[in-house]
């Protein structure tokens, strides 16, 4: 190669005497004592090079004029380092260079690759070109990659087919919003983008192709947040005349092979499996974090009788009465630290307020300590287990209000409270998910997960009832630290359960047919049963490297809007693109 003998990453003590021609961008550049010093940067490493005009002083006088950030080829001679620095793998040696070419100067950068100063997220991701350098993203780069790699490998190694589906498709419900793609062919109609490859590899199993993946680009017109982007990579997997117990078995040796490969640790031990009703009522999600001991405590019996109405009212109406303990921090939490933590539940979850109770070696310290009785105390103390030098912060609301409100409290709580050990990962099964359930805007039920999702056996018979509150699926997700990285089910493969499930939706005949008439009728033919999971890599990666953005593992996200601002995407098209495919804009810009 003419550019380059070596990486940057890859010199040492025994390459010292050696001639080399190395490539690369100039990271830093420092000038002592007549000495030109230049950080040579690729992608495996950084190499020192070395301008010396005592040898070749018109070669200095040049590499005054190399930019940080400049495209270089050097050729010189490998050297023993003066002042060594230990810190680099490259740290041993250094590089005389007796001849330089400046392949691409740089123009003035619009920040700094090196260093950490503080950029904005807009910046970054506007010249994501730029910030991609940054050993950071580099790093997460090559981790994503050797994600990719262990799962490919571990898949083929068990017998999966690679197998790819359609991104033009149809629009089918029952999920999030689809993004839609006009047909210039067809008059009128459109496409979608897939939500995932649901359908199709459902019907990949009715082919009989058995065990199926696939590393899928998958859509969802949905509101954004630090962990979910409107296009997103999937690893889809499907598994023919399977049970829960061997789809489980299978993922979990997958994700402990990618897990050892990213993060070079080891998961040697079996997932804990929580079903979805006690992670709710413990943890108060349904990806509860338990690296830390924090858990909701049930009060509703103890309030039922009590003398403050606000907890009596709510629970003898059906709601819920809840607490969580902030361990040791009765001292730190004043009056406007608590009332912060209720403003935090009322403004993101709608909770009508949060009461807090004191425990100290004298008793109890609370605004509301006067409603309660010194048995009602007992209890409370009792159930909650706090002891003196706690806070217990307490939520009466409806189920929904209490189990979101306390569930992100307890997270908070941990966060703030330093009780999260971050160097820690733990790995957690949930199963037995709903099938149902309600949604209040549209009042009527919607399927949990999907409309095709199995149900357990042992509670067909409340199914076929219509007692949609008590009927539980083959489902299970696999959460890893407070995360959901993946999620699946035991697919329905009887056309009349199949059937029953969309009368149960509110899905007339007609509607179903017209909705999902191709995948109804693939079931005629001979359906084996079949189960699957599906991955969201982006999150997945995100959590094994510890970051906070889902952002920062994807290599040309899109902001919290959908906007990529480096091509400056969505954008405007002209007319005559819009007639092509029978469309007229409606907007109105504000003025």
């Amino acid at each position: 190669m003419i550019y380059r003998t070596h990486n940057l990453g890859e010199l040492r003590k025994e390459d010292i005497t050696k001639k080399v021609t190395l490539s690369g961008w100039v990271a830093t550049k420092r000038d002592l004592g007549g000495l030109t010093f230049i950080d040579l940067r690729d992608r495996e490493g950084v190499t020192q090079i070395i301008f010396n005009p005592e040898e070749n002083a018109d070669l200095a006088e040049k590499s005054q004029k190399i930019r940080t950030e400049a495209v270089i080829k050097i050729t010189g001679e490998v050297r023993e380092r003066y002042s060594k620095n230990p810190n680099m793998p490259t740290g041993d040696i250094e590089v005389f260079v007796e001849e330089l070419e400046i392949l691409n100067n740089c123009d003035v950068l619009p920040f700094q690759i090196s260093g950490e100063e503080n950029l904005s997220e807009n910046m970054r991701l506007k010249y994501r070109y730029l910030d991609l350098r940054k050993p950071k993203m580099t790093r997460n780069l090559k981790m994503r990659h050797k994600m990719l790699m262990a799962i490919r490998n571990y898949m083929d190694e068990k017998g999966f087919l690679d197998v790819d589906t359609p991104i033009l498709t149809k629009s089918t419900p029952e999920g999030a919003r689809d993004f839609l793609v006009p047909s210039r062919t067809n008059e009128g109609d459109f496409y979608a983008l897939p939500q995932s490859p649901q359908l199709f590899k459902q019907l990949l199993m009715i082919s009989g192709v058995e065990r199926y993946y696939q590393i899928a680009k998958c859509f969802r017109d949905e509101d954004l947040r630090a962990d979910r982007q409107p296009e997103f990579t999937q690893l889809d997997i499907e598994m023919s005349f399977v049970e829960m117990e061997d789809v489980i078995n299978e993922i979990e040796g997958l994700a402990k092979r990618v897990f050892q490969g990213v993060t070079e640790e080891s998961a040697d031990y079996e997932f804990q499996r929580m079903e979805y009703a006690e992670a709710m009522e413990r943890f108060g999600s349904d990806k509860p974090d338990i690296r830390f001991a924090v858990e909701l405590k049930e009060l509703t019996d103890i309030m039922k009788n009590c003398g403050f109405k606000a907890f009596s009212g709510v629970a003898n109406s059906g709601g819920l009465v809840k607490a969580v303990v902030a361990p040791g921090s009765a001292e730190n939490f004043s009056r406007k630290v608590l009332g912060e933590y209720e403003d935090y539940v009322k403004t993101y979850f709608g909770a009508k307020g949060l009461a807090w109770i004191k425990v100290t070696e004298e008793g109890i310290n609370s605004p509301i300590a006067k409603f309660f009785s010194e048995e009602e105390t007992a209890a409370i103390l009792e159930r909650t287990g706090a002891v003196a030098g706690d806070v217990i912060m307490i939520l009466a609301d409806r189920a929904k209000v209490v189990y979101d409100g306390l569930g992100a409290l307890r997270l908070k709580l941990g966060k703030d409270l330093g009780l999260i050990n971050n160097d820690e990962y733990k790995f957690l099964w949930i199963v037995d998910f709903p099938m149902f359930e309600w949604n209040e805007e549209e009042e009527r039920y919607k399927a949990q997960h999907h409309p095709f999702t199995s149900i357990k056996a042992e509670d067909m018979d409340a199914f076929m009832a219509g007692e949609m509150d008590k009927v539980r699926t083959n489902s299970y997700d696999l959460v890893l630290n407070g995360s959901e990285i993946g999620g699946g089910s035991i697919r329905i493969h009887n056309p009349e359960v199949q059937a029953k499930v969309f009368e149960r939706l509110g899905l007339s005949e007609e509607e179903a047919r017209e909705k999902f008439g191709f995948f109804i009728d693939a079931f005629k033919y001979g359906a084996p049963p079949h189960g699957g999971l599906a991955f969201g890599i982006d999150r997945w990666l995100m959590v094994m490297l510890k970051e906070s953005s889902i952002r920062d593992v994807i290599p040309f996200p899109k902001t919290n809007k959908g906007q990529c601002l480096m091509t400056e995407a969505p954008s405007k098209v002209g007319e005559g693109q819009l007639e092509e495919l029978y469309l007229k804009s409606t907007y109105i810009p504000v003025k």
